[in-house]
């Protein structure tokens, strides 16, 4: 039996958003796709993120990770 282990980084939620922008940059289109303000609040964590632009912050992170591991469908 072959087994496949799939590896998604982990994000933690007190990082910034200039540093998980700048480690994995197809998150960006999380960010817009959310309406997470990614440019001038980039010094934000991602959890001061998720409260002030009013998004689930599991789901924020969930969503960042997966784009990191570049299976992110955002529609």
């Amino acid at each position: 039996m072959i087994e496949i282990a799939v590896r998604y980084p982990r994000l933690d939620p007190d990082a910034s958003i200039d540093a998980v922008l700048r480690d994995h940059p197809a998150t960006v289109a999380v960010f817009n796709a959310l309406g997470v303000d990614a440019c001038c609040g980039g010094a934000r964590s991602l959890r001061a993120a998720a409260i002030e632009d009013g998004v689930d912050c599991c789901a924020l992170v969930a969503a960042l990770e997966l784009a990191a591991a570049g299976e992110a469908r955002v529609t």
